[in-house]
C-alpha cells in the first residue's frame, strides 16, 4: 500500500475518532444535565409561580393556579388580542376598540386577561422584583405569537425612561423580549426605542389622554436605527390598555424605515361586560 494512502486513511480513521468521542461527550454531558436537574428537583422542587405549591415542571403552575389564569382563547381580536364572541379561532376579526381607533401596527398577540391571577402574576413581576417569570411568560408569549412571525423580523421591547428604569432597575418589556426572542430565534434589540421625555404613569387616564400623553415621547435610537431599516419588527409589552404605547412605539418604528410592527403583549386589559 502506497504510504500517502496508509497516510489518508489513518487520518479519516481519526477524524471517525474524533467525530465519535465529541458524540459521547455531547450525549455524556445531556446525561449529566438530566441527572443534576432530576436530583436539584428532589432537594429543591418546583414551586408554583404564583402560590408557590410544589409543581412537577420548572416554571409551571399548580392545578388550582392554572384554573385561576385567564389564559386568552378562542375567537381574539387579530389586532389586539381581546376575546370576541364566536368559536372559529382562525378567523379574522377586530374589535370595536380596533375598527375604531387606527391601529399603527398589522398584528397583534396577547397571553392573558389583566384580571385575577393574570394581573397577580403581572404585577409580581413588574413591581415585585420577580424578574424569574419571564422565563414563562416569554415563553407563553413566543406560542401566542407564533402565528405573527416573519422572516427577518427583530424583537423590539416598549422602553422605559431613564428615571423609571433607575427606579425599577430592569425593563420588564426587555426581559419578555429576550426570552421571546429566544424562543422563536429571532434577533432581540432591547435598546433600539428610547422614551427620550418621562411621561409618568399612565395609570388613571382614559384613552384620549393616554395617547396625549405621549405625544413625542418615543424615537428610534439613532445608533440602532439601520438595524430595522427594511425589516419587520415585533414590539414586545407587558400590558396593552388603550394602545397608547406600542402606537407611538410603531409610529417611531415606521419613521425609521420598519417595513411592518406587530404587537405582543403579555396581558390584556378587557372591558368588564
Amino acid at each position: 500500500m502506497p504510504p500517502w494512502v496508509a497516510r489518508a486513511r489513518e487520518r479519516a480513521r481519526l477524524r471517525a475518532a474524533r467525530s465519535v468521542n465529541r458524540g459521547v461527550v455531547m450525549l455524556g454531558n445531556a446525561a449529566l444535565r438530566s441527572g443534576v436537574r432530576a436530583m436539584m428537583h428532589v432537594v429543591y422542587p418546583p414551586h408554583c409561580l404564583t402560590c408557590n405549591a410544589i409543581v412537577g415542571t420548572d416554571d409551571g403552575l399548580c392545578a388550582a393556579c392554572w384554573g385561576q389564569t385567564p389564559f386568552l382563547t378562542g375567537l381574539r381580536c387579530d389586532l389586539c388580542g381581546v376575546p370576541l364572541p364566536g368559536d372559529d379561532p382562525t378567523e379574522i376579526a377586530c374589535c370595536d376598540d380596533c375598527l375604531r381607533i387606527a391601529r399603527p401596527w398589522s398584528k397583534g398577540r396577547a397571553v392573558l386577561a389583566y384580571r385575577d391571577n393574570g394581573r397577580r402574576l403581572v404585577l409580581a413581576f413588574k413591581h415585585g422584583d420577580r424578574t424569574e417569570l419571564a422565563r414563562a411568560t416569554g415563553a407563553w408569549m413566543a406560542i401566542a405569537a407564533r402565528d405573527i412571525r416573519l422572516p427577518g423580523q427583530i424583537v423590539v421591547p416598549t422602553p422605559l425612561h431613564w428615571r423609571r428604569l433607575f427606579k425599577r432597575r430592569y425593563n420588564q418589556a426587555a426581559l419578555l423580549g429576550a426570552r421571546l426572542a429566544r424562543e422563536l430565534e429571532l434577533e432581540h434589540c432591547p435598546d433600539l426605542l428610547k422614551r427620550h421625555r418621562f411621561t409618568g404613569s399612565q395609570e388613571g387616564k382614559g384613552g384620549d389622554a393616554r395617547f396625549a400623553n405621549l405625544v413625542d415621547s418615543i424615537s428610534v435610537n439613532p445608533r440602532q436605527r439601520a438595524r430595522i431599516t427594511d425589516r419587520p419588527v415585533l414590539l414586545v409589552d407587558d400590558v396593552l390598555t388603550s394602545g397608547a404605547t406600542p402606537a407611538a412605539c410603531a409610529e417611531a418604528c415606521y419613521a425609521a424605515g420598519a417595513s411592518d410592527v406587530r404587537v405582543v403583549a403579555l396581558a390584556r386589559v378587557v372591558k368588564e361586560g
